[in-house]
């Protein structure tokens, strides 16, 4: 997603002043650990106000921390942006699964599609499949199209993530929050609940599969029974 490229990108340009930060740091206690010996100097410097050393640890740091967050920010915000979704996926939190409703499909059904989405068993697993992340229905979403998610909870606090497409997004009772997502290319991406929410909190995984608009449609079609043109 370009959410996931922007961390990426702004992991990347944040290594390059962590690095020359610790780098600096290291080289000056070097320099202090040999300058200041006790052995070549036997009378301690007496020097304890310097007002232009002052000003220049303060500003410098104040600079650095000003260019980190004008794109932090800028990437914050972006997270938040719904640009005219073709989908709305609500994903509703319980335990110890997921629930998914697609609503988008009710003037060719009476009723929004809604499916449970339960961990498979490790006896049940197939040959492929990954232990303690695969599930009994996947969410199916086309890509390179603008999705809505709204997320809330039943019962007690979860959290919606997928690390592979930048979205961590906390599922609350009584409150519904909204992220998007724009998945660029086919593929089947796991997350995990994200919030401790129960003795069973580490078996309610999330399983998202990316598949073209045709291959969307038909899913579709075959889920609500109903044969419109594609």
């Amino acid at each position: 997603t370009p959410v996931m490229e922007g961390i990426i990108n702004f992991h990347h340009d944040l290594m390059f002043f962590l690095i020359t930060i610790t780098l600096f740091v290291c080289w000056m206690l070097f320099r202090v650990i040999t300058l200041f010996d006790e052995k070549k100097n036997k009378i301690p410097a007496t020097i304890v106000h310097g007002a232009t050393i002052e000003i220049i640890w303060t500003s410098i740091p104040a600079l650095i921390l000003l260019i980190v967050a004008i794109p932090s920010f800028a990437l914050l915000y972006s997270m938040d942006e719904i640009i005219d979704p073709i989908i709305t996926l609500k994903v509703i939190g319980s335990q110890w699964y997921w629930s998914y409703e697609y609503s988008d499909n009710l003037k060719f059904s009476d009723e929004p599609l809604i499916f449970d989405s339960y961990m498979v068993q490790e006896d049940d697993l197939a040959i492929g499949q990954f232990r303690l992340l695969e599930v009994d229905n996947r969410v199916v979403v086309p890509t390179n199209s603008h999705i809505r998610v709204l997320i809330t909870a039943s019962d007690v606090l979860h959290s919606w993530a997928i690390p592979s497409l930048g979205i961590k997004l906390d599922a609350c009772p009584g409150r519904l929050n909204q992220t998007s997502m724009f998945i660029k290319r086919e593929g089947v991406f796991y997350g995990q609940c994200s919030e401790i929410c129960g003795v069973n909190h580490g078996f309610m995984p999330i399983v998202v599969e990316a598949v073209s608009l045709e291959d969307y449609l038909t899913w579709l079609k075959n889920k609500i029974n109903f044969d419109f043109n594609i």
